[in-house]
């Protein structure tokens, strides 16, 4: 029996764990030779990316326009978004203690080349662009993830307004939502194979260039990350709902921190991120909407990846990082590069020219930026999408109140 019950927990995120354990073996005793698998991991990341559009824009639209209670649904947008910047605040803190303590650039031996990078975008540009498309064709691309959302949150509330989930379209949305989630779940049989292809051509390509003068900056992020994970994740999850939260939690948060480090994508691990949200017992409507928004704008590992960067290029640039005008305009500048992050691998390059931008670094600076961002964004997007499951719960805390697990509980009773 408890084996089973065992194998029920942890056997999906057992597979995963093995299938990334295996492939990066593959990538470091065959190194090169290991991209030969590259196709198959290529395969089942086009597959999640494929469906996440969709996904996310019906699920949303179906459970906004499922509430008649527009109430609840203002409630539960109110109380992410204070959730969101609140625990970003929280890694901020963290990590600026860290690197006063630990200077991530002293002794770096970078050496500046010149670079073209054109006029950097401006930071109301890039807040409009990053709210909205100027064509309706753009909401149908992945790299338009927050004008998506906002679009099916307008939709589902003018269904809502309409009939909700008794009107036609209301059911179409419902049904559609089924199939899409029962298509993801078929997709998701094939993980531990696609990321552990991804995986071994990931590790054989870039392995061997994971060392040198990054070296110090990496030793202090990955660290604070576990510290993070390690402190605040449980004290998250406790304040969501006790300690049957924090059990929970662990028994469900490894499947989506494990997905987010092997594909460096927090859109790619929306579809499991769900699945750890429905075992937890967070409510449908509120997941459904937590979740996707999370992928975007929820990302404290981007925020703690951020200030290490600002940090490390003003040592770079024999500039002293101290101040409180110097952390507060890095903390803004590290939440909205979050904020405006698309979720997927590449993205942070969006946040890191911001950076440069912001703070009026020379052209030089996006290079050196840019690199340390590639060799810290693992960790940065597993913190990121791990950290939206938490987020969820925590979210229910508010809209359910403190008994919302009870709650669950009574219904998978009755169920």
């Amino acid at each position: 029996m408890w084996k089973s019950k065992f194998w029920k927990n942890y056997g999906s995120s057992i597979l995963l764990l093995l299938g990334i354990i295996v492939g990066s073996i593959i990538g470091i005793k065959f190194e090169k030779d290991a991209m030969i698998l590259a196709p198959i991991g290529d395969i089942f990341l086009n597959l999640m990316f494929t469906i996440v559009v969709p996904m996310v824009f019906i699920s949303i639209s179906t459970a906004v326009g499922n509430m008649m209670n527009m109430k609840r649904l203002g409630k539960i947008l109110g109380s992410l978004m204070i959730i969101f910047i609140g625990t970003g605040i929280v890694a901020a803190i963290l990590i600026f203690v860290v690197v006063n303590i630990f200077p991530p650039a002293v002794g770096a031996k970078i050496v500046l080349n010149s670079c073209d990078m054109g006029i950097p975008t401006s930071a109301a540009n890039l807040i409009v662009n990053s709210l909205t498309v100027n064509d309706f064709s753009g909401l149908l691309s992945r790299k338009n993830m927050l004008p998506i959302i906002i679009a099916s949150i307008g939709f589902g509330f003018s269904v809502s307004i309409c009939g909700g989930e008794e009107s036609s379209v209301g059911k179409l949305l419902n049904n559609l939502n089924n199939i899409i989630m029962k298509l993801v779940e078929l997709i998701m049989k094939l993980a531990p194979l696609g990321l552990g292809a991804y995986f071994a051509s990931l590790i054989g390509e870039f392995g061997p260039k994971l060392l040198g003068d990054y070296g110090r900056a990496m030793l202090i992020y990955y660290p604070t990350c576990i510290l993070y994970v390690l402190i605040a994740f449980p004290s998250y999850a406790y304040l969501a709902g006790g300690k049957e939260g924090v059990s929970r939690m662990l028994k469900n948060i490894l499947a989506p921190a494990l997905t987010a480090f092997a594909t460096q994508s927090s859109v790619a691990t929306l579809p499991i991120n769900m699945k750890a949200c429905e075992e937890i017992g967070v409510p449908k409507d509120v997941y459904e909407i937590v979740l996707p928004m999370g992928a975007t704008m929820h990302m404290d590992g981007s925020v703690i990846s951020s200030i290490l960067k600002i940090s490390f290029l003003f040592g770079i640039f024999d500039l002293e990082f101290a101040g409180i005008d110097t952390y507060f305009m890095a903390l803004i500048v590290s939440i909205l590069s979050a904020f405006v992050l698309s979720g997927a691998p590449g993205g942070g390059l969006v946040g890191e020219m911001l950076i440069v931008s912001l703070f009026g670094f020379p052209p030089e600076a996006f290079p050196i930026v840019a690199t340390l961002g590639f060799l810290v964004d693992p960790m940065a997007t597993c913190l990121n999408a791990s950290g939206d499951t938490i987020a969820s719960m925590m979210v229910s805390r508010v809209v359910e109140g403190p008994n919302w697990l009870k709650k669950e509980n009574i219904l998978n009773d009755i169920s």
